[in-house]
């Protein structure tokens, strides 16, 4: 946490910034280590750094905080005394104009917005980040292991859901890192369709796309199974994003843009023939957010350097018949790319010789 302050207070410094509030959560516990980041804010002076926060969290700041704690629910009137005048750096990508408005009339400081204050740090794990969500990513092929077992006809989606939540918080997870997708039959063709009360049937295919939360780090991974024979189109678009996927993650290099890295899956859907149903973009930085920079999209202009955490998450989507998405975690190195998700993504068909 202290070579993440000195860091943040150099990136400041070129940015012409000697005074900065951080209010976005995911960054007060980067640079904190408290677990309550919705309820604290951190004000970096060029002499202190001090978390900002109230007397509900006496007991949980001293023990968590790097950072020296001050106690007071008056949080803008400390922000006053501390910040002593002059020009005050906000995230103004978080900030709300509201609470912007009454900060300047509280400590009478004039704001000055900047936009993804600490992105250019954070996109960059150190060994400690990726030790947690290498663990995470762990306990996410465990829980994925687990709901197999119980993938079958007749089983709703939202149970499928639950059982991979309750894996996932017995097993030392803080919980899930965003809403679990369990999508079956014509369901698989939506790209974010949470578990519903569907039942699932023989024939169909199921997509499940989960991530555990541990330490605060996500993971993030997609399967799509079968359950039982499903039909020769369906197998060909499985077949199709497979490919697609593969490719791209052995693609997984420093310097390789985020176009460019896209445009390898989705040449490959294109000359497979499902070019027009791939509708996202291939894929995203993962850390304290389940969506970070970099991106992996026809639109992104960032260039993969070692140490970045990203998703490679191809799909193709037919509205009311079937889709089908794989997404590995994978941690880009100075040689390529290595794979945190372990879940086998060969075809499978969960009925299968039972």
């Amino acid at each position: 946490m202290t070579a993440r302050l000195e860091r943040t207070r150099q990136h400041l410094a070129t940015l012409g910034v000697e005074r900065m509030l951080i209010t976005t959560p995911s960054n007060v516990r980067w640079l904190s280590g408290f677990t309550a980041p919705e309820d604290a804010r951190i004000l970096i002076n060029p002499t202190e750094a001090v978390l900002l926060t109230d007397g509900r969290y006496i007991a949980q700041a001293e023990e968590e905080s790097s950072l020296p704690a001050v106690i007071e629910r008056d949080w803008m009137g400390v922000v006053r005394d501390r910040a002593k005048g002059g020009a005050l750096g906000v995230e103004g990508d978080h900030l709300t104009m509201a609470t912007a408005r009454r900060l300047e009339q509280e400590t009478g400081l004039t704001l000055e917005p900047h936009d993804r204050v600490l992105e250019p740090l954070r996109i960059i794990k150190d060994a400690a980040e990726v030790d947690i969500i290498r663990r995470a990513a762990q306990l996410t092929d465990a829980a994925y292991a687990h709901v197999l077992t119980q993938l079958r006809p007749g089983v709703r989606e939202v149970d499928l859901a639950l059982a991979i939540e309750q894996y996932v918080r017995t097993h030392g997870g803080e919980g899930m890192a965003f809403d679990i997708i369990v999508a079956s039959g014509p369901r698989s063709a939506m790209p974010h369709g949470t578990a519903s009360g569907r039942t699932i049937e023989a024939g169909e295919l199921v997509t499940f796309d989960l991530g555990a939360k541990v330490d605060g780090y996500c993971a993030d991974m997609t399967r799509t199974v079968a359950v039982g024979p499903i039909s020769t189109e369906h197998r060909a678009i499985f077949d199709a994003v497979l490919e697609a996927q593969e490719r791209a993650v052995a693609a997984v290099r420093p310097g390789i843009s985020g176009i460019a890295l896209d445009a390898v899956a989705r040449d490959s859907l294109t000359e497979a023939g499902f070019g027009k149903a791939f509708s996202h973009s291939l894929g995203h930085g993962v850390g304290i957010d389940i969506h970070e920079a970099p991106g992996l999209s026809p639109k992104s202009e960032d260039v993969l350097e070692p140490g970045m955490m990203i998703t490679i998450e191809p799909g193709a989507y037919l509205p009311g018949d079937a889709g089908v998405r794989i997404e590995d975690l994978v941690l880009v190195t100075e040689q390529g790319g290595e794979v945190l998700s372990s879940s086998p993504k060969a075809f499978t068909d969960v009925l299968a010789g039972a």
